[in-house]
């Protein structure tokens, strides 16, 4: 689980967009650049190397 204090500060690394939380995947979602930023033990690891790009399905899923 992520602190929401810490949510609400963190922003996309590269388009300084707020960011989505995924409780089930554990990830971060920057939807401007549709990457997702892996959290692991409880730490966002917030560099664009370890980001994964996101489909097109997800990203439709997003916006639901």
């Amino acid at each position: 689980m992520i602190d929401p204090k810490l949510l609400d500060i963190l922003a996309c690394p590269i388009c300084k967009s707020p960011l989505h939380y995924d409780k089930i995947a554990q990830e971060l979602i920057c939807r401007a650049d549709r990457l997702a930023f892996p959290i692991r033990d409880a730490i966002p690891v917030m560099l664009e190397d370890e980001a994964r790009h996101i489909s097109l399905e997800e990203y439709d899923a997003l916006a639901k």
